[in-house]
């Protein structure tokens, strides 16, 4: 799995509590969350197969 240290929604690095990385459920492709766009259910899109989330 590739690393990655930004989140996918915000942009702001992965370094707080509560933030975490996970492969995207189409493509696998990693996906990183800050703990803020996780609580506030931000919408992300899978920049490799254009999947969306909260």
């Amino acid at each position: 799995m590739k690393t990655v240290d930004t989140c996918i929604s915000c942009g702001k690095g992965l370094i707080e509590k509560g933030s975490v990385v996970f492969p995207c459920p189409v493509c696998s492709e990693p996906i990183g969350r800050c703990n803020n766009c996780r609580e506030q259910s931000t919408p992300y899109t899978c920049s490799k197969c254009g999947f969306t989330g909260p």
